[in-house]
């Protein structure tokens, strides 16, 4: 009976030795599966270039270089052309530094196998002028490149300011004269000057749109009119306010000219009591004839008693942005002479209200749709009489709950339904600035 049961069991796969072979048979079978999905190319080492390449574009790079040891078809894609048209090299001293730095053997790499790739580039350098030097010593190899935008961020003090002009201009001349296809320059706190400006409008004057450039004391306005006579396809425009003049506005104003579109503009003082020029209404006007859509962005960092030549007349700012101290006055005469004005951040006023200043912006300045105000006070109703005034069209409203004074009529447990019901949206007052 014992015996039968047995036989029983073995036949029907039961008994100790029968789950042990269904597994063996399992194994077999998957086996087989896996190398029959290999002989049709369903290896994850068979992936198609084209998937490899679009999954390497979201992976950091040193997980790329990881996953290029592999196998041979993943190492292949790790040095397709595509990946490395777009590069950022961080250049770090890790004494001075908490950033990761790009590892040197892998500059040497890219410089070796992937430069005449390169269309996309930028430094992020910090404060040392041995990180500075590198980018420079980085940017004298490109002789085979052809880029199409190149970034110099200092992340810190302008490290490129401290270091030999003859070898920055050197370098810098390199990549300007090899490019011959620069669209897009962003070159601020650099000792770039008024000859490397002509190297670089000689080989790009056809494809440049962009050049940000301030706070390039090296730079005169003759070298700004230059590029502006040359570069007929210029859209954005970045420089510190010494450099602008009305020849400057007159020239970008030609007929011969498109249209630019983005025009900032840096105030900055340097020491307290600096002077500063006086733009002509009629520039502007020129200016607003020729580019009616275009978008002026100033930034002031001034002290206050250096406002004196701004806001006299009519100025067609779209975005402002003032990043001291600013008056009660001054805020008064912008509500009388931006009545393009689109943005406005005021970091920081005093003790003075500004609700008579805030109620004439929203009067005068009908396409305002972001306001961000700092260290200012404004009383709760006149802050809801501004809301009320501007209406949904204020996408953006960042307003420190330090700035609302409580008065008569408002608590500020009371604003953020009053202001909620005018924006059309659930708001409240912020914590932190957000600008």
């Amino acid at each position: 009976m014992k015996r039968g049961l047995q036989e029983n069991e073995q036949e029907e796969g039961g008994g100790p030795s029968g789950g042990y072979q269904k597994s063996i048979k399992w194994s077999t079978k998957q086996e087989e599966e896996e190398k029959e999905l290999e002989e049709q190319g369903a290896s994850w080492e068979f992936l198609p270039q084209e998937i490899l390449l679009h999954i390497f574009q979201y992976l950091p790079l040193l997980d790329r270089a990881y996953a290029s040891l592999v196998c041979r078809g993943w190492n292949q894609a790790f040095h397709m052309p595509e990946l490395w048209r777009c590069f950022e090299f961080e250049l770090n001293q890790p004494a001075s530094s908490y950033l990761k730095a790009t590892h040197p053997e892998l500059i040497k790499q890219i410089i070796k196998k992937h430069s005449n790739h390169l269309q996309y580039v930028s430094f992020k350098v910090d404060s040392s002028r041995e990180s500075a030097e590198a980018a420079c010593n980085i940017l004298s190899q490109l002789v085979n490149c052809s880029l199409k935008t190149l970034g110099l961020i200092s992340t810190a003090r302008p490290s490129f300011m401290e270091m030999p002009k003859s070898h920055f201009i050197s370098a810098l001349t390199v990549v300007f004269v090899n490019s011959k296809s620069l669209s897009s320059l962003k070159i601020d706190d650099t000792p770039v000057d008024d000859p490397s400006l002509k190297v670089l409008v000689a080989n790009n004057s056809d494809t440049l749109k962009l050049l940000k450039m301030s706070s390039c004391p090296h730079v005169s306005p003759a070298g700004i009119m230059c590029v502006a006579d040359q570069c007929h396809g210029l859209r954005e425009l970045a420089l510190n306010y010494h450099l602008l003049s009305d020849e400057l506005l007159i020239a970008l104003s030609s007929e011969k000219h498109v249209h630019l579109e983005h025009l900032r503009i840096d105030v900055v003082s340097e020491n307290p009591g600096q002077q500063f020029h006086t733009i002509k209404k009629s520039s502007w006007d020129a200016m607003v004839r020729h580019s009616p859509k275009f978008n002026l962005v100033m930034y002031f960092y001034l002290y206050e008693e250096e406002f004196d030549p701004f806001f006299r007349d009519e100025i067609p700012v779209t975005h402002l942005y003032f990043g001291r101290s600013v008056s009660k006055d001054v805020l008064g005469r912008v509500g009388l002479t931006c009545p393009r004005l689109v943005e406005l951040v005021v970091c920081a006023n005093g003790l003075r209200p500004l609700d008579e200043e805030l109620i004439r912006i929203a009067q005068r300045c009908t396409q305002l749709s972001a306001i961000g105000l700092g260290e200012c006070e404004v009383s709760c109703s006149a802050f809801v009489e501004f809301v009320k005034m501007c209406g949904e069209r204020l996408k953006q409203l960042s307003i420190m709950e330090e700035v609302l004074v409580p008065d008569h009529r408002y608590e500020l447990d009371d604003i953020h339904w009053e202001v909620s019901k005018h924006l059309g949206r659930v708001w409240f007052p912020d914590m932190m600035p957000t600008w």
